[in-house]
């Protein structure tokens, strides 16, 4: 296993080295060719989209409930590790389900489970690597080189965190969006990267 690190980090297997970059050049084809990064702010401010019937379910959902208040560093930290924690079991499994489940009604009508499968089966592939760089956020401290904040579009409250875990080998990037619903900060969007 050492052997293997070592040959990943310094890049002296050159079928490790040539896996890694298929890895980066598909998930950059994956996420400019079929635009699924999961990212839901532009569904909720453009009037323009051809998601026009998807929007006014967001804007005109009557379980929102509005909140400027940004949560403290340590509560949104939390929340994002509870998200990567369901993100690195689904990974782990290949099974979606939960944390669709979990996110916002915004999130689940946009994507379905077989959607995010597909998407993220770049790392179930190699969830031997993966996962237990996952699982080492739990013991990490979440640095945020922006505070999280607040942006509110039609109505809705949208928490902002985005940052990384200096896990090892490599840190978790993420970046999260969370809508308000019912009291609760629910998956808006979901953007994780381990380089």
């Amino acid at each position: 296993m050492k052997k293997l690190v070592n040959e990943i980090l310094f890049g002296t297997n050159a079928r490790v080295s040539g896996l890694i970059a298929l890895a980066i050049v598909g998930l950059i084809a994956l996420g400019c060719s079929c635009g699924k990064d999961f990212n839901f702010s532009n569904l909720v401010g453009n009037s323009n989209s051809t998601s026009n019937n998807r929007n006014s379910e967001i804007v005109s959902s009557d379980d929102d409930t509005s909140s400027d208040d940004v949560p403290s560093d340590s509560e949104v930290e939390s929340l994002v590790k509870e998200t990567t924690a369901e993100f690195a079991d689904a990974v782990n499994s290949g099974d979606f389900s939960e944390i669709h489940a979990n996110a916002s009604s915004d999130f689940q009508s946009t994507y379905t489970v077989e959607e995010m499968t597909a998407a993220f089966k770049s790392y179930t592939d190699k969830k031997k690597i993966v996962v237990p760089i996952l699982k080492k956020v739990a013991a990490s401290e979440a640095e945020f080189p922006t505070p999280p904040t607040i942006r509110s579009e039609k109505g809705l409250s949208i928490l902002v965190a985005n940052g990384k875990f200096p896990t090892k080998p490599y840190n978790v990037r993420f970046d999260y969006e969370y809508v308000m619903r019912s009291g609760d900060w629910k998956l808006l969007k979901l953007v994780i990267n381990i380089p």
